[in-house]
């Protein structure tokens, strides 16, 4: 593959396992802090193709080294810090906190990376916010919020996050290859899993049968698929534009699929987001 134009072939294989993966993931009865288990789990096969990929060569240097695990944390750390915003908070309010983190990408990158978009490029960001906005809003429910604590957690998740993409080009800037950035994030997903051991209510039941820790790795394996494209997207492409175009586009997938199985049908809000991801998806292509 032409690694000068493979970004967007990187971008459009994360945003179809992450769309896969967010139509599915819902299915398994299984507790969420036991889910990141199993998702770091399915990251160790990804790492290991990756160091295949490297003939095991692993970069070893030390700003290499904590700017790729620090990709990591800030992505795992993050994904605990929601299981806690959820706990205060329903979804429809702490997910649109989170859905524009890569407003924070955009800013860091423009202003510490001097990444530059055309006049086109900026509308395609805009557009891509347009969705990511429609689709968090479009789940909305009646849950009632129990602590106003969510807004701390959801903060802390929107701030990882979107500084999880800006470290992440840095990491690929002073790594000599995307394969080393993806194991150390592997290794920092792992190295979390006892705090969401911790964090687990193991006085409930855990179910123990197909649809649960196995499913779910079936389905989280998607997940760690789309994390391991990201990275080459981020190596070959601009932060600015990945960050916003993977995570607007994932939904419209998973709004697809969820219209083929179940006869969802799309509201206005999704619909808006179908269209401005698809726009961001061809205006951005050109970048």
């Amino acid at each position: 593959m032409k690694k000068k134009n493979s970004w967007l072939i990187y971008a459009l294989v994360t945003m179809l396992t992450w769309g896969i993966w967010g139509a599915f993931s819902d299915q398994p009865d299984y507790p969420a802090t036991l889910t990141y288990v199993v998702w770091a789990i399915s990251m160790i096969p990804c790492a290991l193709v990756a160091l295949a990929n490297i003939r095991f060569k692993l970069d070893i240097r030390k700003k290499s080294v904590w700017l790729s695990l620090g990709v990591g944390l800030l992505g795992a750390g993050g994904q605990l810090a929601l299981f806690e915003a959820l706990k205060y908070g329903p979804g429809y309010l702490v997910l649109p906190m989170i859905s524009v983190a890569p407003i924070v990408t955009v800013i860091l990158s423009a202003a510490f990376l001097k990444e530059r978009v055309s006049k086109w490029g900026i509308i395609g960001i805009l557009l891509a916010f347009v969705a990511l906005v429609c689709f968090s809003l479009s789940g909305k429910t009646d849950e009632s919020v129990k602590s106003y604590l969510w807004i701390v957690f959801a903060a802390v998740v929107f701030i990882s996050w979107g500084i999880q993409a800006f470290v992440m080009k840095l990491a690929n800037n002073h790594t000599p290859d995307a394969e080393s950035v993806f194991i150390y994030m592997a290794i920092s997903a792992v190295a979390l899993i006892p705090v969401a051991l911790v964090m687990t209510d193991f006085s409930q039941p855990v179910n123990h049968s197909f649809n649960g820790p196995w499913l779910t790795f079936c389905i989280q394996i998607l997940n760690a698929i789309g994390a391991y494209t990201l990275v080459y997207a981020n190596r070959y492409g601009k932060a600015m534009v990945v960050a916003p175009l993977a995570d607007a586009c994932a939904p419209v997938i998973s709004c697809g699929i969820s219209l083929a199985l179940y006869a969802h049908i799309p509201s206005v809000a999704q619909i808006i987001g179908i269209v401005s991801a698809i726009s961001c998806v061809l205006i951005l292509g050109r970048e």
